[in-house]
């Protein structure tokens, strides 16, 4: 049991415990708020944003196509005689040069047609000399007044029947001999074959199709088709230049980007304009030259054509990636010398690589937005970082 001293001490410690603890509370808080207040005195961060100089650079002007590459000579082969194919003498899609054997008809019935020609032409010529000798004694007994005049022309009026006989027998002989080298089909020209559409065993004939092709492949063209505007803005530039279509297609050099994206190795000279507009399509053909020394382009295969000038141009230029588009047009962010965002409707010229010409609304040295301008406005101060350099 506690005495009246103790209870009275205990009674007076109880309070002090949360008074305490109140008091605590009461600092924490005024720290808080004190915390808060610096807080709010700090100024906002500024928007980050990259930005790139519009520059003026020597480009080489260009202008893309799609092209279909064009064998400079295809050839198919077919038939021209009537028989059994005997031997293919090629492997399917294999290098053949021109004179090659490729395919060979059966040749017994056009031999033998050969050696009766032969037969015939020998028979004519010994009737020939037959009525020649036959006329020389008819003339000698006219001379001794043995037979009439009659016979002897008769007997040189045979002989001109011999003689042509023998011209008859000759032609004959002559066509026999072309028929028969029909049997043999050979390569016209230098190229690849491709495969076979008919095989060994089987009976052609003049209608049978087409037996294979041979492609050219060395050099190839390359044909495209351009817009009536874009020949009538070469052709007033050639004009102003004050030289000739030969003399300015001189000046531009042709590439060409394959499927995979690469640039192919071969350089190509503008060869051919064709010399009517398509109707429907308002176009005209423009072809190229290409060496294809490995067979990298193969007839009808598509490809992207690059038409560029020879001589590198001095033009204004900004990343495509920094330009916009709304109902006005095209447009830039820009830094101004305050660091404020600014907008610029700017009109655009053809591109290059990763960037494009500026016709108009930029001068040099302008700081265009290339980062960072889907959270800025126009008025807004920006914390600017020049973004770092890359090639076109």
């Amino acid at each position: 049991m506690l005495s009246p001293t103790r209870r009275r001490l205990q009674s007076l410690s109880i309070p002090a415990i949360p008074i305490f603890a109140l008091a605590m509370f009461v600092a924490m808080a005024d720290m808080a708020r004190s915390e808060e207040k610096t807080e709010a005195a700090k100024p906002p961060e500024l928007p980050a944003v990259t930005f790139v100089k519009a520059e003026n650079k020597d480009v080489t002007p260009s202008s893309e196509f799609v092209g279909r590459v064009e064998a400079v000579q295809r050839v198919d082969l077919r038939a021209r005689i009537t028989g059994f194919l005997d031997k293919q003498a090629f492997q399917d899609g294999q290098t053949v040069k021109e004179g090659e054997l490729l395919y060979v008809i059966e040749q017994e019935p056009f031999a033998a047609s050969v050696k009766q020609a032969e037969a015939n032409l020998a028979a004519a010529k010994a009737q020939a000399l037959n009525a020649t000798t036959a006329l020389k004694r008819a003339e000698i007994l006219v001379e001794r007044k043995t037979v009439s005049q009659a016979t002897a022309d008769d007997r040189l009026a045979e002989k001109r029947v011999a003689d042509a006989s023998v011209l008859q027998a000759e032609a004959a002989l002559t066509q026999a001999k072309i028929t028969y080298s029909y049997t043999e089909i050979r390569s016209p020209i230098n190229g690849r074959i491709g495969r076979s559409n008919i095989k060994p065993g089987n009976l052609v004939t003049p209608e049978s199709g087409v037996l294979a092709t041979v492609v050219k492949q060395d050099p190839v063209y390359v044909a495209f088709n351009v817009t009536e505007r874009t020949v009538l803005n070469f052709r007033r530039r050639v004009a102003e230049m004050g030289s000739s279509d030969n003399d300015a297609r001189k000046t531009l050099q042709m590439k060409l980007r394959l499927s995979d994206g690469e640039i192919y190795g071969e350089v190509g000279q503008l060869d051919f304009t064709d010399v009517q507009v398509n109707p429907t399509t308002d176009t005209i053909v423009i072809r190229g030259t290409f060496a294809n020394p490995n067979g990298l382009l193969v007839d009808q295969q598509f490809v992207v054509v690059i038409v560029e000038t020879a001589d590198p141009e001095e033009r204004l230029v900004i990343p495509r990636n920094a330009i916009g588009l709304d109902q006005r047009g095209q447009f830039v962010l820009m830094v101004n010398a305050e660091n404020k965002i600014e907008e610029r409707v700017i009109q655009t010229g053809a591109a290059f690589g990763r960037d494009v010409a500026v016709t108009s609304g930029l001068e040099p040295g302008d700081r265009i937005v290339v980062e960072g301008g889907m959270k800025v406005r126009p008025g807004m101060e920006v914390n600017a970082v020049a973004a770092e350099k890359q090639g076109t």
